[in-house]
């Protein structure tokens, strides 16, 4: 590759494609830049997990599938059906969108038995609870956050990247303030620069999802807007 990058930063970053209309050559570099880079995994949609997998394999590089992508509001039969499936086809990690629907009417036992449901298909693979923070209040985002540990979960994640906005340091914060300190946050839904990811981890994420990765740790990345100093990634 020859060009420098942020190893460090890149660790923390799931290298994504989850577009519809996004080829196999398209998911072929995601998986060569996830090697080249050092990222975290790449995400992916259910139909290339099998694929991605093979490519990846000895790779160290995490296979992420979603599930009940985007809108969450499919039944839990489906979404642990689906789970169940990418778990047999070499997924590493499951990002599930949660019952949005459910939590704002607020029937907050069965947002926490359609989690449960995944996690149980995930067969003891991380699950992260996406919960599309655009969509929800403060209250609402503390009620999924605590569901999703209720449930099992090892993350919440802020959004799908497909909602009415992205992440924000304040979704990350909240998130932070209910999980405590040892269960995950990841961030994702517009990060597009390092500065951006860097203001999201000393938020409190523990992870990044974005499709922008490579700009994001390169060496040659425009860093004069940085407003937060690399030490946050020590922590």
């Amino acid at each position: 590759m020859g060009e420098a990058f942020d190893k460090t930063l890149a660790a923390r970053i799931e290298h994504t494609l989850l577009q519809a209309d996004a080829t196999r050559a398209q998911i072929k570099k995601l998986c060569d830049d996830a090697v080249s880079f050092q990222f975290h995994g790449v995400a992916v949609n259910g139909t290339h997990v099998s694929w991605a997998a093979q490519r990846l394999v000895g790779s160290g590089r995490a296979v992420i599938a979603t599930i009940g992508f985007p809108l969450g509001a499919m039944g839990t039969k489906a979404k642990a059906a689906e789970a169940r499936a990418a778990v047999e086809d070499g997924a590493d990690e499951l990002d599930m969108v949660i019952n949005v629907g459910a939590l704002k009417e607020g029937n907050d036992t069965l947002v926490q038995e359609d989690i449960a449901a995944v996690v149980t298909a995930a067969c003891g693979r991380p699950v992260k609870v996406i919960l599309e923070t655009g969509l929800l209040s403060s209250d609402e985002i503390v009620r999924a956050c605590k569901r999703a540990m209720a449930a099992g979960a090892q993350f919440v994640k802020t959004a799908t990247g497909f909602g009415p906005r992205g992440a924000t340091p304040e979704d990350v914060r909240l998130m932070r303030r209910t999980v405590g300190a040892h269960f995950g946050v990841k961030v994702a839904g517009g990060i597009r620069t390092r500065a951006q990811a860097l203001a999201m981890i000393e938020a409190g994420a523990d992870r990044i999802g974005s499709s922008a990765s490579v700009t994001i740790v390169s060496a040659t990345a425009d860093l004069r807007t940085e407003s937060v100093d690399s030490s946050v990634l020590k922590a």
